[in-house]
């Protein structure tokens, strides 16, 4: 048993160590995944030792037909800084002063792709560019795409993007907050309020103002994609059915239609309350009433305090009458430039009298107060459903004046110009990869050739299991208990189950004790058996003792040999040996007595008995 175990043991700690190789194995070796954003294009086979130290990076070129592009790799043309200043501000900072630059990520660069970065704190950014062409909205989806990396993770600030309305007195060097927009999308981020935007700008068919429409907040956590420093794909698309859907890196993160999960709602409500209508003087909205035949009991005394001195209370032993509880501060000195005459008579601070922290207290002892057994209160009647209740008062229902039903929310107001309009606390915000197109798959393959690449990088250069666990702890320090203690536990149940028990001294001596008082009793049972036979044996050769002849006293004694050695026979076999070897002497004995004299068997008998017993 003990030899199966230890082969047990023996293989665990082998498929765990071979497991552990092949884990450091995966670890260290595990080729990195990019997803293939164009089902019908060639899948390349990216080497990690290759993604780590480098890669041929190639500008994005877009495969269909687009309305913008912008990959910021070569010069930056079209791109006009705003010149105006921001309304409703203080002057200092009412100006579109930040800095923008063209570079290259801080962190898993890719060599030769750069994007555009903001550089100032606390400062208004605005820069915008004309759109290849316009977009309008008829038949044809609209795809928003573009790539944001937080480099200095982000504290508050936003990095959402407008699609500026097309008209005739656009001018790019006056974009503001106020330019007229038709779409903002973005991420956005004050505090721990994070916000993936996605705003338009209704028209009302009826008056022709515009109204913000915005969409509902996504339901899964979007701290990671602003904190973990690593580069994001944004992507928006509203189809001609009406409905949207916002995505990050590819994966859905809210969809739903522009007539139903707007806030606002896109279509104004066909009765409005009328405003005209007032609530009648007499009507009852009190569900509960006190009862009116309700009288107060005559032994209800409203005059009993609630709190009586508590009579039994009896003043400690060494209560200090005569001491204060404060004494003036016999260490304090008068300051000098203290003036009497302006300050008045200084008199030293008071502190804690040292006397009464021995004793139960000090100064005049007073009575502690307890409830008063006999409070009621004042009596109120018992509360009793209203027999006038009327239910809450609400204004009747009028048709809306302002209704009007638009029936196509996709058909918006063309856009002509894309711009960034931002406010940010945190410097080195990363924008890339602009793409403005109908087609999805148009979409997909410019991502793949850009945010993919970056995303193999950043995965080929992420460290490994250990090298994070480590990053985990330090800022985390108590890590370290769950570390040990989940290293701890397999070894120790290893050496638990594993380690051969070593048997004492007192194991062995226990074992042996048992065995031979079991056999010991046996024994006894057998011999007092043997003995009562042979008292019986020897009773009846007294009674034949005088009638058997001398020629028969051989025989008698053969008989009696023979039932001893019977009864030896049927002894325990433990003890086969020890007996056959007595009984054998016995029997020499015997023989050697018999021939130099004739006392018979009854001493031959006897001597045996002795023995045994």
């Amino acid at each position: 048993m003990h030899f199966q175990w230890d082969w047990l043991c023996l293989g665990v700690l082998i498929i765990g160590s071979v497991t552990a190789e092949i884990e450091n194995e995966e670890i260290l070796g595990a080729d990195v995944e990019v997803e293939d954003f164009d089902k019908h294009s060639q899948e390349a086979d990216v080497d990690e030792d290759e993604s780590s130290l480098g890669i041929v990076y190639q500008t994005p070129k877009p495969t269909g037909e687009v309305y913008f592009t912008e990959t910021f790799d070569g010069v930056l043309t079209g791109w006009i800084l705003s010149k105006t200043k921001k309304e409703d501000t203080d002057d200092n900072i009412a100006k579109y002063d930040g800095r923008w630059e063209v570079e290259e990520l801080k962190e898993n660069t890719v060599p030769g792709d750069r994007g555009l970065v903001l550089k100032s704190v606390a400062k208004h950014h605005a820069i915008s560019t004309m759109l290849t062409k316009a977009f309008i909205f008829d038949n044809k989806p609209l795809i928003v795409q573009y790539e944001v990396n937080f480099q200095e993770g982000i504290d508050c600030g936003g990095a959402y993007i407008k699609l500026l309305s097309s008209s005739n007195d656009l001018n790019l060097e006056y974009f503001f907050d106020k330019t007229p927009y038709t779409i903002m999308f973005g991420p956005d981020k004050c505090g721990e309020d994070y916000k993936l935007h996605f705003i338009f700008r209704h028209k009302n068919p009826k008056t022709g103002e515009y109204d913000e429409k915005h969409a509902k907040r996504p339901d899964v956590d979007l701290k990671k994609f602003y904190l973990d420093k690593k580069t994001h794909l944004y992507t928006l698309v509203l189809k001609p059915d009406d409905t949207f859907e916002m995505l990050i890196d590819q994966t859905v993160v809210s969809k739903g239609s522009l007539l139903e999960d707007m806030v606002p709602p896109v279509n104004p409500p066909r009765e409005i309350e009328d405003p005209a209508d007032k609530k009648p003087d007499d009507w009852d909205e009190r569900p509960k009433i006190p009862d009116p035949n309700a009288v107060k009991p005559d032994d209800w005394d409203e005059d009993e305090p609630s709190k009586i001195e508590d009579l039994d209370a009896v003043k400690p032993e060494g209560w200090l009458d005569d001491e204060p509880q404060y004494v003036p501060d016999p260490n304090a000195k008068k300051p000098k430039d203290w003036d009497e005459e302006m300050d008045g008579e200084w008199e030293a601070p008071q502190i804690p009298n040292p006397k009464c922290e021995t004793a139960p207290g000090c100064g005049i002892w007073v009575r502690p107060m307890k409830n008063n057994p006999k409070y009621k209160g004042k009596w109120k009647a018992p509360m009793i459903d209203n027999p006038n209740y009327q239910g809450i008062w609400s204004p009747r229902k009028i048709p809306n004046p302002d209704y009007f039903e638009d029936s196509h929310p996709f058909e918006m107001t063309a856009v002509s110009a894309i711009g960034l309009e931002l406010w940010s606390m945190t410097s080195d915000i990363y924008f890339d990869n602009f793409i403005i197109c109908s087609e999805k798959e148009v979409a997909d393959r410019w991502a793949a050739d850009g945010w993919g690449l970056k995303k193999l990088v950043a995965s080929a250069n992420e460290p490994g299991m250990f090298s994070q666990l480590v990053t985990a702890a330090e800022d985390h320090p108590w890590l370290w208990v769950l570390y040990i203690l989940t290293l701890a536990l397999p070894v120790g149940l290893g050496v638990l189950f594993c380690w051969p028990a070593k048997k004492t001294d007192e194991d062995i001596e226990f074992k042996k004790s048992s065995i031979s008082k079991a056999i010991t009793k046996g024994e006894i049972k057998q011999d007092r058996e043997e003995l009562e036979d042979d008292e019986i044996d020897l009773e009846e050769e007294k009674d034949n003792e005088d009638i058997v002849e001398d020629e028969d006293e051989g025989e008698g004694v053969e008989d009696v040999d023979e039932e001893e050695e019977n009864g030896v026979a049927d002894g325990s076999q433990e003890e086969g040996d020890k007996s056959n070897k007595s009984g054998s002497e016995d029997e020499m004995k015997e023989d050697d007595e018999s021939t130099s004299s004739g006392d018979g068997p009854l001493k031959s008998v006897r001597k045996r008995r002795v023995r045994k017993d």
